[in-house]
């Protein structure tokens, strides 16, 4: 068990272990590795974690180590469980404090932070709470601050330093505004504040981030307007702006330069159209519009996007019907299409799904499995809803695998296009709450690693294809409130839906429904009548004949005596005309058996 770590650099020491497995558990006060305790002055100025993943110090014995490295300038334990609370005598010769996943808790002392040298500092992925101390805004060469995946609260105060080029500080509990002095960092190229609880507009002042790659200031209580200029800093990538309050037009200019990989405007109070200048983002793969006041017909030009790959239009007021396009190539590279919850009308878009080539690729041949965007998923977490079992599900990230399709609760009429069944690499399908009608296509047999299906409150009728038997991946089946009927098919996933996916189609019978379709296997038996020999024949004309003429006899002679009783007795006119038809409906009533 190494004592103490002292490493010039820290490879030099692990090249002397074959096994880097000494170094986890517990750093205890005796060991083999470092004869002595390295003193000021020793040279030992760096302390990295690449072999020291699951590495614990017992109480007090880091602060001890640090005590006696008063030349350190690099400490980097990443995953290294330093201690609860953070020590207090660093070196003032301190560059870069990296200690990411350290396990650290509590309220940061102010004390801890006259580093004058100190460039990079990594507290993220801890337990620490209060106010973020002031000395570290006052830090004169900071370069790089990632507080993230904490609790502080309070505000951010203005920063002393201008060389600052990445802050991170997203998903904790801040508030305040964003402070002036972080929109004038010229060499700022990485600012995501996402998370929090800042508030306010973005000042104008953000359009002098020439350097800027990244923007995430999702998930806060920012309002006004989006300024226009951020479609025109040329190395943007990544712009986050989702769930705040931002309203009025999407003013923002696209200009040919962009490199736009990600725009992320969900859950604001936008209005008006989709900005033509989108079509300049030809590097973009995520565009999420949902959740906004967007009042638009369907934006076709956002097919000419050659590496467009997930689109989210949901929850708007976009309306009328998607007109068929003779354009080759719109949308082909397309794998996550969402266009829920507006007002599309007409026909589905058949030569839309005809262009959907990222679709017709079985995503069980499509090699190794990535996410999208996936040069920012350590950094950015695009997350996407996704509508499935009623619930709106989020993605953190995703797979370049899970290909969905959700036009529900639209105003679609007419037939399900049979061509959805060449998208093979399908994993969700969603047409519910529409106006479909006519069949369900057998060719939906064909989407061998569907997962979702819902074709639910539609007009839709006739049987369920007995091929949909064959989709052993498919896990939730929503055909409700339909008009469909026959047999429920039996097998595989089929056995294991409830009432629930087929409740509101009066004419479905057959498990997991009370109603039974007839047979020993669930299929109604046509009903054929009972087949006689030539004796039995014969036999049954000769006895219904019999019963014609002794029935025919017996109306004869009533008629009779009754007409003689009438004529002896002489009984009124009436009743004789009463019994006449009488008789006469029994002679008919006779000749019919």
């Amino acid at each position: 068990m190494c004592q103490y770590i002292c490493a010039v650099p820290l490879s030099s020491l692990t090249s002397q272990v074959h096994d880097y497995e000494i170094y986890r558990g517990i750093l205890g006060r005796h060991g083999s590795k470092c004869s002595s305790w390295p003193g000021p002055g020793s040279g030992c100025d760096s302390i990295w974690s690449d072999y020291l993943y699951g590495l614990r110090f017992e109480p007090y014995n880091f602060e001890l180590l640090l005590k006696n490295l008063t030349q350190l300038r690099v400490l980097d334990l990443y995953l290294v469980n330093i201690s609860p609370t953070i020590p207090l005598n660093f070196s003032s010769y301190l560059t870069t404090l990296l200690l990411p996943r350290s396990q650290l808790r509590g309220i940061l002392p102010e004390r801890v932070f006259h580093l004058s040298n100190l460039e990079s500092l990594d507290l993220s992925y801890s337990s620490l709470t209060g106010p973020i101390p002031y000395n570290i805004f006052s830090l004169p060469s900071l370069v790089r601050l990632d507080l993230s995946n904490n609790s502080f609260s309070g505000k951010i105060q203005e920063f002393k330093s201008n060389t600052l080029e990445a802050v991170v500080l997203d998903q904790n509990q801040l508030q305040g505004t964003i402070p002036k002095s972080l929109l004038d960092q010229q060499e700022l190229y990485y600012l995501t504040l996402s998370q929090n609880n800042f508030s306010g507009q973005i000042a104008s002042t953000v359009c002098n981030l020439k350097r800027l790659i990244m923007l995430d200031l999702g998930s806060n209580h920012l309002n006004g307007t989006i300024p226009h200029c951020l479609g025109e800093i040329s190395g943007l990538e990544v712009l986050g702006l989702n769930n705040n309050r931002f309203n009025g037009k999407i003013n923002a200019t696209f200009n040919t330069e962009n490199r736009l990989n990600i725009i992320n405007l969900y859950g604001n109070k936008l209005k008006g159209k989709v900005p033509p200048s989108l079509i300049n983002c030809t590097y973009l793969e995520f565009l999420d519009l949902g959740n906004n006041k967007l009042n638009d017909t369907f934006p076709s030009l956002l097919g000419g996007l050659p590496s467009l790959k997930i689109l989210s239009l949901r929850s708007n007021k976009f309306h009328g019907p998607i007109s068929d396009s003779r354009t080759d190539n719109l949308f082909s590279k397309i794998r996550v299409i969402d266009l829920s919850s507006n007002g599309f009308s007409g026909n589905l878009p058949v030569s839309l799904f005809e262009n959907f080539q990222a679709m017709k690729i079985n995503g069980k041949n499509s090699g190794t499995q990535e996410y999208v965007a996936d040069k920012y998923s350590v950094s950015y977490a695009n997350t996407f809803i996704v509508t499935t079992k009623g619930l709106d599900l989020e993605f953190p990230r995703v797979l370049t695998t899970e290909l969905i399709i959700n036009l529900s609760r639209n105003r679609f009429e007419g037939h399900i296009p049979t061509i959805i069944g060449d998208l093979v690499g399908l994993r969700m399908l969603n047409l519910s709450n529409n106006g479909l009608e006519g069949v369900i296509p057998a060719s939906l047999h064909q989407l061998s690693v569907l997962e979702s299906l819902d074709l639910s409150s539609n007009k839709i009728d006739g049987e369920i294809p007995q091929q949909l038997a064959s989709l052993t991946f498919l896990e939730v089946l929503n055909l409700s409130h339909n008009h469909l009927v026959g047999c429920i098919p039996k097998g595989k996933q089929f056995d294991t839906f409830e009432n629930s996916s087929y409740q509101g189609n009066d004419g479905l019978c057959g498990l997991p429904l009370s109603k039974d379709c007839g047979g020993d296997d669930g299929v109604p038996q046509p009903t054929t009548p009972v087949e006689l020999d030539d004796d039995e024949e014969e036999e049954g004309d000769l006895i219904s004949w019999q019963a014609v003429l002794m029935g025919f006899g017996c109306g004869l002679v009533i008629g009779l005596s009754i007409i003689y009783i009438m004529l002896s007795t002489h009984y009124p006119v009436w009743f004789s005309r009463m019994v006449v038809k009488f008789e006469h409906k029994i002679d008919s009533l006779m000749k019919r058996s």
